[in-house]
């Protein structure tokens, strides 16, 4: 018997299916050793808090950038987002992929507000005052920016990808680095919100995959992504590899950073900017990565050709 274009199509849909409930399962471990080592371990209470007093020595420029984008965020700005991806559905005429695009900033908002006023405390491990002691895990703001990304790259058509995540991508990266700038959140609340977006993101896809509305993307390799894409990811790369050695020195010297100084707080303070930016590039990437070649036409397992018949 011979396997037609149209079976290869279901497979590939089914391989596809699998990935996006493996990557939510490793999602959600990450949310949960993020929790736990951050906030319920005192070395993670310790570091987190010597970045936030370190983030007191970013000139005033930096930290003007910093609350002009996160003051941009707002319901309104939130409520207008999701009436725009859902419209973008709706125009393509294709209410699942609005449903899909809308759910996926609902539920990661649902899921954060919840988790951070709700259900997760904060234990006092170490000797904290006033804002330090609040539980801000995770952060809602990241949550927001990369869910709204994720739903672009599903509402879009495959040949829009690209252009989607020049103009959407670098904004959602940026938005969980200012908020250690400007110390609304800690690196551990920005990498639980990376790994509760890209759960929902993934759990939409998921949805669509089973459904069968997807399908393979038309048209060949598109260079100009490529090179964003190559771009990102070695802004990324060094991202990480930086905030790595900020961070491990000083867990390698065993320094004390339940101290005030100078040096090491704001050394503490550039590894959590750092990892910020550079885990939610990666939860970017990852996601970009998972819908490559797939699109929402479903030109292909929709509409076999009689070519494609099961011989």
């Amino acid at each position: 018997m011979k396997i037609t274009g149209a079976g290869r199509a279901a497979e590939y849909s089914s391989l596809r299916s699998t990935r996006w409930l493996v990557t939510a399962g490793v999602s959600l471990l990450v949310l949960i050793f993020s929790y736990l080592s951050a906030v319920w371990t005192e070395h993670g209470q310790t570091t987190e808090n010597a970045a936030l007093r370190g983030a007191d020595q970013v000139s005033d420029g930096e930290l003007a950038a910093a609350a002009e984008s996160l003051d941009n965020i707002t319901v309104y700005s939130l409520a207008l987002a999701v009436c725009l991806v859902a419209l973008v559905g709706l125009v393509r005429r294709r209410p699942d992929l609005a449903f899909a695009g809308v759910a996926v900033i609902v539920l990661g908002q649902v899921i954060t507000q919840g988790l951070k006023r709700f259900i997760l405390p904060r234990p006092e491990l170490v000797e904290v005052s006033g804002d330090f002691t609040q539980n801000s895990f995770p952060s809602g703001h990241t949550t927001i920016a990369m869910t709204v990304l994720f739903a672009v790259f599903i509402v879009v058509p495959y040949r829009w990808r690209g252009l989607a995540a020049l103009v959407v991508l670098t904004w959602a990266i940026g938005i969980g680095a200012y908020t250690t700038t400007a110390k609304w959140h800690r690196f551990s609340d920005t990498l639980g919100a990376d790994a509760v977006a890209l759960l929902c993101g993934c759990l939409a896809a998921w949805w669509l995959t089973r459904r069968g509305s997807l399908g393979y993307g038309s048209g060949g390799p598109r260079r100009g992504r490529t090179v964003f894409a190559a771009v990102i990811a070695a802004f990324t790369a060094l991202l990480l590899a930086l905030g790595a050695l900020l961070w491990g020195l000083p867990l390698l010297r065993d320094t004390d950073l339940s101290m005030p100084d100078p040096t090491r707080d704001y050394t503490a303070y550039l590894g959590a900017h750092a990892l910020a930016a550079g885990f939610s590039g990666l939860t970017a990437l990852i996601f970009w990565g998972l819908w490559h070649r797939l699109d929402t036409e479903n030109k292909t397992a929709a509409q076999p050709s009689k070519a494609g018949a099961v011989q």
